[in-house]
């Protein structure tokens, strides 16, 4: 594409040619201000205020700058005097249409304009209908849920009737856009902060699945991206300078051959919306561990901000240990995490809420880590209120006027030997960490076991804790289950160690004591092949006779002692093998 050199306000800028004053002044890094140009759309020039001054053939005339190509020896001034008269007019009518927005006064008070001598007739306005949110919508989007109706001065954005049910997906896009605040998401009970935001999970549709994903390349969630429900949007792919995107590929499945399998496949939390008394799903400020960590975060809905469902910071949090956990009606073990992330939390509503009244209430404190127990100790120091006792229920029914709109906890305090009513203003469950919803799946297809709690069964706890009845099979994590970063890490780099192990090595060692088929004995009833739980015997179509895989056989001896024609045998625990040591044993 060829080039235009130009002159914008006495500096000579070189664009290449099909591109607007507009771009070619930001390229030049100077400053025009717009309120309806987005470089997403095709530009219309509705707000007016990239007015601009070209000179051209000894004429002069103002043009607005989103819109005016780029031309060959044109002069371009930005703040000349008919420009700065032309904005000021401008800025005082939008003064009077919108008085309350932020954006359009900071203009005006950067071109000197106080106050509007025109009448103000909306004095909560904040729409300049610069149709940024209707473009966008239609033409971006493509949901066109936001239309702008009427004429002339009773021209006004409107949404449609439908929006709250088919054309708007919630995408938020038109709030994106709007320059001035006017449209912004709220919840349909009109609260200002979405508990229900502080999920995990990506925040956009397109995201690095982790800081450490290899390869560190972004993804696309098809349940969010825009493209993927109305089949427009495609801003990524059109902004991506290397023509990475492509929304056409779908996703495809491999089969790679391995010589071991790690599995890591962590946990999830246990829903406390089951344990009814603690009020999960039916009060808005009682939230779980996990979503208080994603509140507290800086990236957050609130910004790091620690806030109620109405906005307002909480002045007393309670957080209940051991929801879920070391209980019979639920899971009889104990998640090990909880109670020092719930000591965190104390430090951090400390630092973020000084004045906040802190309750911690457990049924033991298991503090066992290195630096545990020293900051037990200092958040003592910092006078949080540690309450030894499960807390019964959490229910708003008040009984005393200082616990009318607060939430009421009642737990029985075990120092003490009395029962308590604590009110508060936030609870915190320290929820059970369960295994995977799909474990039990996971286990069939790589044929492993799993212990009466779930989680996957090791080889031997002490001996083998990482290992599986399958060879070359290995578990970490919170996969075998819970544990806290560093037992994690730990197993994680152990696991890493035994799979290199076995690469290394070349090749594997089998059981001395497996099974064998007499051929000639051998029906092909295939008794064996269903019996098997290590998948080791297979049928022989050929034969028509059971075939067993000494690499796959542990020597338990099932299939032995179900083989109707006594087919199989067990290497070294035949019957002639076991009289033989009888005798030895009684002669």
């Amino acid at each position: 594409m060829s080039e235009v050199r130009l002159n914008i306000d006495d500096k000579e800028v070189i664009a290449e040619e099909g591109v607007t004053l507009l771009q070619a002044a930001k390229t030049a890094g100077i400053d025009i201000p717009t309120l309806c140009y987005h470089e997403a759309l095709e530009p219309y020039g509705a707000c007016r205020l990239c007015t601009v001054e070209v000179i051209s053939r000894g004429r002069s005339r103002l043009v607005t700058s989103c819109t005016y190509l780029v031309e060959e020896g044109l002069e371009v001034k930005t703040r000349s005097d008919k420009v700065v008269g032309a904005r000021k007019m401008l800025l005082e009518l939008l003064l009077a249409e919108t008085p309350q927005a932020k954006v359009v006064q900071d203009l005006a008070r950067e071109y000197g304009v106080e106050k509007t001598r025109f009448k103000i007739e909306n004095a909560e306005g904040l729409c300049t209908l610069c149709g940024l949110c209707v473009r966008f919508c239609e033409e971006v989007v493509g949901a066109s849920a936001i239309t702008l109706t009427n004429r002339g001065i009773d021209k006004e954005v409107a949404v449609l009737p439908e929006i709250s049910t088919e054309a708007c997906i919630g995408c938020g896009a038109c709030a994106k856009v709007c320059p001035t605040g006017m449209i912004t998401l709220e919840d349909i009970y009109g609260r200002k902060v979405l508990h229900s935001e502080a999920s995990l999970g990506p925040a956009t549709p397109i995201y690095v699945p982790s800081m450490y994903a290899v390869p560190s390349v972004p993804v696309i969630d098809p349940d969010t991206c825009i493209h993927f429900k109305t089949g427009g949007c495609k801003l990524c792919e059109r902004f991506c300078e290397v023509q990475a995107i492509n929304h056409e590929i779908e996703d495809e499945y491999e089969e790679i051959e391995v010589g071991s399998i790690i599995i890591a496949t962590g946990f999830q939390q246990m829903d406390p919306s089951a344990i009814t008394q603690y009020g999960y799903g039916r009060y808005d400020n009682v939230i779980t561990g996990l979503e208080f960590e994603i509140m507290s975060n800086a990236s957050g809905p609130t910004g790091g901000n620690i806030l109620l469902a109405d906005g307002t910071e909480p002045k007393s949090v309670a957080i209940l240990h051991c929801v879920g956990s070391r209980d019979k009606n639920y899971h009889e073990y104990c998640s090990r995490v909880c109670c020092m992330y719930s000591l965190k939390y104390s430090h951090l509503l400390g630092e973020k809420i000084p004045e906040a009244d802190i309750y911690q209430m457990y049924i033991d404190l298991r503090c066992f880590g290195k630096g545990y127990e020293e900051f037990y100790n200092r958040l003592q120091d910092e006078g949080v209120n540690f309450i030894r006792g499960r807390a019964g229920e959490v229910t708003n029914v008040a009984e005393t006027p200082e616990e009318k709109g607060k939430l009421i906890i009642l737990v029985e305090d075990t120092l003490v030997g009395r029962k308590r009513r604590i009110p508060v203003d936030m609870v915190i469950l320290s929820t059970a960490l369960e295994p995977q919803a799909d474990a039990e799946e996971v286990a069939r297809l790589i044929n492993i076991s799993r212990s009466a709690d779930g989680f996957f069964l090791e080889r031997h706890p002490k001996l083998e804790p990482i290992s599986t009845a399958t060879d070359g099979v290995f578990v970490v994590g919170c996969a075998q289950g819970p544990k806290d970063i560093p037992d994690t890490v730990a197993q994680a780099s152990a696991g890493a160690a035994r799979a290199l192990a076995m690469i290394s090595k070349g090749k594997v060692e089998i059981e001395a004591a497996t099974s064998v088929v007499d051929e000639e004995l051998c029906s092909g009833c295939k008794t064996c092949i269903e019996l098997c739980p290590y998948t080791a015997i297979s049928f022989d179509e050929e034969k028509k006779i059971a075939s067993i895989n000494e690499a796959l056989c542990k020597g338990c001896g099932t299939c032995a002692a179900a083989c109707p024609s006594g087919a199989i045998l067990s290497k070294h625990f035949t019957t002639e093998q076991i009289l033989a040591q009888l005798e030895g044993v009684l002669i």
